[in-house]
Parts: C-alpha cells; structure tokens; sequence
C-alpha cells in the first residue's frame, strides 16, 4: 500500500461514516444490523475514548473533544489534505503529513466546536417560580361572559401558552382585558383583571 493509498482510504473512511452518520441521524436511515463493539470505550477519566455527552461538575453538559463525529471529520481532512498533496505536489513525506494532521485537526477543531454550540445552552435554570401559573399575567382571547367561560392567552417559562379561563368574581371581562391568574384548577384559570389586581 503506498502512501496516496493510505490517505485515499482514511479518506474514504472518514467520508462515508460521516455520510452514514448524517443520513441515520438526519434522515432516519436504519441499517439492517446493529453495531455493537465487543469492549467499552470507557467512560471514566484516562478512558481511550468519552461518550460524546457526560455529565460536568456543576457546568451542565459537556462534550468530549474525542467522539466519533471529530474523529470522522479527523480522518476524512486528513485523507483527503494527504491524497491531493501525494498525488499533486511534490513535498516530502513528512511535509505533506504534517500539513495532512494540521488539516484533519482544523476539521475535528470546527466539527467540535459547532457541537458545543449546538448543545450549549446559554439560560439560566429556571427556579420553580417560572412554572407557577399563579399570579402570571395573561391577555384574554376569548371574552368571558358572566357566569362564563373564555381563553387566556399567558407566557410561563419562556412559552407561550393558552388555558380556559373563568372570572373569579363571574363577572363578565371583554376580550383584549389584561388579566392576572389567581388560581388554576383543573385546568381552568380564574382570572382578576389587571386594574383590579394591582389596586
């Protein structure tokens, strides 16, 4: 095997488990088989690899720099750098694998760090005030006519959402009203106009 056959295979390699990769994941393409390596690539410290996601201490999620979608990108970078230096430029061996390495590392480097992006998240936790639906501030879709029912349209947690709702006093509330969520039950809001709440 030559030199321009073994980065024509990493390549090669690199390329369609990547390819394989993105069409399972993507596009739900299940292969007949299940692959099951007959050793564990360990999850504790000074394993040979990590799962892609493990737990940090404290920071959330974390993902491993050493997982399989920067090993693929890895192989396939450097595959493909070496093959064209091989076959087109006139560099010697160790010239045209080191510019082949840098290459697959670049790629395992971006492939990285478009996944901590992906999986990072930026917000804060939410504390248990964010679910309560008491006492949150909703608009009124559908009006509530005496000893009615309506809508209210209200946002809890970061989501939008709508529930049936019905006036604490039963009296009458028009659509468009700014009201506040006194109570919740069985999925029924009974609701207080704002001007009345914040008197």
């Amino acid at each position: 095997m030559t030199r321009s056959d073994f980065y024509l295979f990493c390549f090669l390699v690199g390329f369609s488990l990547s390819v394989l990769s993105f069409l399972a994941g993507a596009v739900h393409i299940h292969l007949p088989v299940k692959w099951h390596l007959p050793f564990h690539l360990g999850h504790h410290g000074g394993g040979f690899a990590k799962a892609g996601l493990h737990r940090g201490s404290g920071s959330g999620s974390q993902i491993s720099w050493f997982n399989a979608s920067t090993i693929m990108a890895f192989l396939a970078w450097f595959g493909g750098t070496g093959y064209l230096l091989t076959r087109h430029a006139h560099l010697l061996a160790v010239v045209s694998l080191s510019i082949a390495i840098v290459s697959g590392l670049f790629a395992g480097w971006v492939v990285f760090k478009f996944m901590v992006k992906l999986v990072q998240t930026t917000d804060a936790p939410m504390s248990s005030e964010d679910h309560r639906i008491e006492g949150a501030l909703g608009t009124l879709s559908m009006a509530i006519r005496e000893n009615g029912t309506g809508e209210i349209i209200f946002a809890l947690g970061g989501t939008r959402r709508c529930a049936g709702a019905r006036s604490s006093d039963r009296k009458p509330i028009e659509k468009g009203a700014e009201v506040v969520i006194e109570r919740y039950e069985k999925g029924l809001a009974y609701v207080k106009r704002w001007e009345e709440f914040s008197k």
